[in-house]
């Protein structure tokens, strides 16, 4: 595992072997390869906010509910970013291409919150949600260009959900009945997107060696991350957008460093 040196023009950015060159291009047709990195924030961020359960009380008053805009490790790695591929035009590997025949996504109703609090899914890819807990609970999902879906799931039960469409920003999920519940997710159309974990990494696999992708980062309090440090030098990506051409191997960016100001 490395660590690449960094060169920033334009947020355009190749990745080649370990060492980032701007203003590139290298094709290498059916090659594969992984991007992986950690976010990371520099400063203090705000204190997570307490929830007091005011539905359901006898079930859901027994767990430690917060706030979930900011999750913060205690050595600043930052949950719930999304990097996602924003092109339009990607060549996706011919295993992945069919988001029907991918593993369902799973979100969960568990201790009166949801679980993943950020998820990603791809078009056609089964959403199944599901619910732990021993109350019934709704996932209401906000999307925009796909039909509307609140489902109802008693105790224990689940449902499915496909989206044929991608959605141009992420979709709030929300429980009526429980009204601090809440999630995101994030809806596109190749499978290329991921979400930081509890220790802020993130890992995306099987992209197309040589070719020019335009990423997108998002956070649910810092919206479109526009200002970040990569190998400790600053770039600035217009509503989060940046170009990386990856290369051969397994590429580590390393830490994304974002400035505590942006969730204040």
């Amino acid at each position: 595992m490395f660590h690449p040196a960094i060169f920033l023009h334009a947020a355009r950015i190749a990745i080649v072997g370990g060492l980032i060159l701007s203003g590139s291009q290298f094709v290498r047709a059916g090659e594969w390869a992984s991007l992986k990195g950690r976010f990371v924030v520099d400063g203090d961020t705000p204190a997570p906010v307490a929830i007091t359960a005011d539905k359901d009380i006898e079930v859901c008053g027994k767990h430690k509910l917060v706030n979930e805009e900011v999750v913060v490790a205690e050595d600043g790695g930052l949950a719930n970013v999304v990097i996602f591929v924003r092109s339009k035009k990607v060549t996706v590997h011919p295993d992945l291409e069919d988001g029907s025949k991918a593993a369902p996504v799973v979100l969960d109703n568990k201790d009166c919150r949801f679980e993943p609090h950020v998820g990603f899914v791809q078009t056609e890819q089964t959403l199944t949600i599901k619910n732990s807990d021993p109350i019934g609970h709704n996932s209401n999902i906000a999307t925009m260009k796909n039909s509307p879906s609140n489902s109802l799931i008693p105790s224990k039960g689940s449902s499915d959900v496909t989206f044929s469409r991608d959605e141009a920003i992420p979709a709030a999920v929300t429980c009526n009945i429980h009204p601090w519940m809440k999630a995101y997710l994030v809806i596109r159309p190749n499978p290329y997107g991921a979400v930081s974990g509890k220790d802020g990494s993130f890992v995306i696999e099987n992209l197309p060696v040589g070719e020019e992708l335009e990423f997108q980062l998002w956070h649910e309090k810092g919206g479109y991350l526009d200002e970040f440090k990569i190998g400790g030098k600053k770039t600035d990506a217009k509503r989060g957008r940046i170009d990386f051409t990856v290369e051969s191997g397994d590429t580590d960016l390393g830490d994304i460093v974002i400035d505590a100001k942006v969730f204040k």
